[in-house]
């Protein structure tokens, strides 16, 4: 494994106190302390699930709305000429 010297800036000082003193009661290194929570971090994923647009299902607004697409583009990009 290679170990990288890296500067991290903007870290909120209270955090990263909390952090230091954890990482002190578990016996680790700072290094070895962030190098843990990336790994967990990254292999916990963003937790939000993603949704493309095609995944989108089709929803019926009702009588009357069957139009409305076309309204909008209207309403937005103004009267097809």
């Amino acid at each position: 494994m290679i170990s990288l010297n890296v500067t991290v800036r903007g870290l909120d000082d209270a955090v990263y106190r909390r952090f230091k003193a954890k990482a002190v009661e578990e016996g680790l290194k700072i290094g070895e302390a962030l190098t843990q929570a990336m790994k967990a971090w990254i292999e916990q994923g963003s937790g939000k699930r993603r949704i493309r647009l095609l995944d989108i299902e089709p929803f019926n607004w009702g009588a009357g709305t069957e139009k409305i697409s076309v309204e909008i583009d209207k309403m937005l990009y103004g009267e097809e000429k």
